[in-house]
């Protein structure tokens, strides 16, 4: 089972210094993103501690931005723990990208289809920094309840999402994405080369990539990683079930070949 890592400062750091020559670059405002980055799935409060460890920013910087979201309704602060949670005006900004997404509103009755004639749940996801963060989630497997859905990350690595994502990249681009990766979470990365570079290989090879009960000891899945029509970027989908209701087989002989029809079907042409 992977673990969730912690970003270190490093990680976070680092996407924001390398630009602040720039002259069109506000350095303040990017500080300020990156404290509402720090939130993780499944984290409600954090602490100033926590910004900046995640950050390395210092403590008086930290204090100044989280005083700020909180007035422009990104951040609210909870008194009696002394700690932030994420505020009406994220969740706002979040569901305008979604309400706007081509890509969110052609997949869904796709996916809803798909779901309901395989009984598997199924994702639409694509890479945000060192993870993969899903945009749509349809859930029809009564076997396991994890809570993943819209804004749930999972590991670039370890999950299926995330290992189609670089089985499709040119190998050059491939080892820069890994690179990053191993500084960012040295331990994860440590662990999991290794069965990561086996499944990324073999991902493509066949066309899809598989993580049975990688990510989670209670989970089976498969994903494809396509261009959708008019998008730059790699968008991925995947399907999952618990291990326990769907084998292995069926991944490999149904599912994964049903999976890269849909996703054909949302597929530039040009791409």
């Amino acid at each position: 089972m992977a673990t969730e890592s912690q970003a270190t400062p490093a990680a976070d750091a680092a996407s924001v210094t390398p630009r602040e020559s720039d002259p069109n670059f506000v350095t303040a405002l990017a500080r300020g993103l990156e404290l509402l980055r720090c939130f993780r799935t499944g984290e409600s409060m954090l602490g100033n501690q926590d910004f900046v460890r995640r950050t390395g920013f210092p403590k008086a910087t930290v204090s100044r931005l989280a005083g700020t979201l909180v007035q422009l309704g990104y951040l609210r602060y909870d008194d009696s723990l002394g700690k932030y949670a994420l505020d009406a005006g994220v969740l706002a900004l979040g569901y305008s990208y979604l309400s706007a997404s081509n890509v969110v509103t052609l997949a869904r009755p796709h996916m809803l289809a798909f779901a309901q004639a395989y009984g598997v749940s199924v994702s639409l996801g694509k890479r945000e920094r060192m993870e993969v963060i899903y945009l749509e989630s349809i859930r029809n497997d009564a076997g396991v309840m994890l809570g993943l859905g819209v804004g749930s990350r999972l590991s670039l690595v370890s999950s299926s999402m995330g290992r189609a994502y670089l089985a499709a990249l040119p190998a050059a681009r491939r080892e820069r994405v890994l690179s990053e990766f191993a500084v960012a979470y040295p331990e994860q990365w440590k662990m999991q080369e290794v069965a990561m570079r086996a499944s990324v290989a073999q991902a493509a090879a066949q066309g899809y990539a598989a993580s049975f009960r990688d990510w989670h000891p209670a989970i089976h899945a498969c994903a494809v990683a396509f261009r959708p029509v008019g998008e730059k970027e790699l968008h991925m989908l995947s399907c999952s079930a618990s291990y326990g209701s769907v084998d292995e087989a069926v991944f490999h002989d149904r599912l994964a070949p049903a999976l890269r029809a849909l996703a054909g079907r949302l597929s530039d042409p040009a791409s």
